[in-house]
This record gives structure tokens, sequence and C-alpha cells, in this order.
């Protein structure tokens, strides 16, 4: 497995893709799993579970995963290393391959993007370097690597993880 992390907006789906592609591993995303499992949105999981409900289904996800046998290319929810079972559980089972990128870049690619429930605030710009502040050590810790998105494209980041993976 693949994992890759990061905050919300770094191309963690759409590099996912081009990467899955190029390997010919299945491409999977947490968030698409958590809405197939639970058949809602997330904005609904959240409004209905609370957020610390959301992240006890999303550890049943990365516990599913991390039993599966398959390579894939995994795209991990923005929040996933929050929880130290869910690093525990993709150390394990593969590689975790954080993607990153600065607030305004982030900002750019999700303003008006509804399904972001964490980032329902007056100022969501303070809001991602709030969140990105708070997060960044569990980033950190959690990676085998970090691939910087700001100005690539995805296949250009794909290329990039895939010349490390490689070494």
């Amino acid at each position: 497995m693949i994992y890759l992390i990061g905050f919300m907006g770094c191309g963690k789906t759409s590099t996912g893709i081009e990467l899955a592609g190029l390997l010919g591993f299945p491409f999977l995303d947490t968030d698409q799993l958590i809405v197939d499992r639970e058949g809602m949105s997330i904005p609904d999981i959240f409004a209905k579970e609370g957020e610390r409900g959301f992240r006890e289904i999303e550890t049943a996800v990365f516990r599913d995963l991390s039993g599966d046998t398959k390579d894939a290319v995994v795209s991990c929810g923005g929040g996933a290393v929050l929880r130290d079972e869910n690093v525990i559980l993709m150390k394990k089972s593969g590689r975790v391959i954080r993607l990153s990128a600065d607030a305004r870049t982030v900002y750019d690619r999700v303003k008006g993007d509804s399904n972001r429930p964490l980032l329902m605030s007056p100022d969501p710009l303070s809001r991602i370097r709030e969140l990105m502040a708070e997060r960044e050590e569990a980033y950190s810790r959690a990676s085998d690597i970090t691939v910087a998105t700001d100005g690539l494209t995805p296949a250009e980041v794909a290329s990039r993880i895939l010349a490390v993976l490689t070494k």
C-alpha cells in the first residue's frame, strides 16, 4: 500500500489517481470509502456523529485497509494522522507519503467547496493556517517522505513520488 497523507487541497486524490495509473495499482480514497460505508456524505456524517464519530469510522476503514494484502494507492483524509492508531496501521501495511502545499495554495484549491466541514468559518484562510499548524507535527511524524505540490501538476507530483519509491 502507498498512503498519501497531507492537508486538504494538497492534491492527494488527483496525485493518487495519477500514481495508481503509473504503478498499475487500484486507487482508493478513504473519504469515499467512508461515504460508501455509511451511505451519507461527509458533511452529513459530521452533522450526525460529530468529528469524533467521523474519526471512529475513519479508523475502522484503516483497519480494513491494513489487512488487505493487495497493492493500492490510498488517498487519506486530511485529519487521518490525528489518530496514532491510523498512523500505526498505515506504517505497518505500506509507505506513507506526505503531500504538502502552502496555506494560500490550499485555499485557492478548496475555496467554494462545500464538502469541507472543517472550513465552514467566516475566514477559511485563517482556519486553514490554524489547522495546518495544529497538524504539522502529526504529518511530519507519520510520513516516510514529503513532496511539495505547489506549482506542480498531479502528474509531476506522481512522477516525483515514483522516482523516490524506485530508488
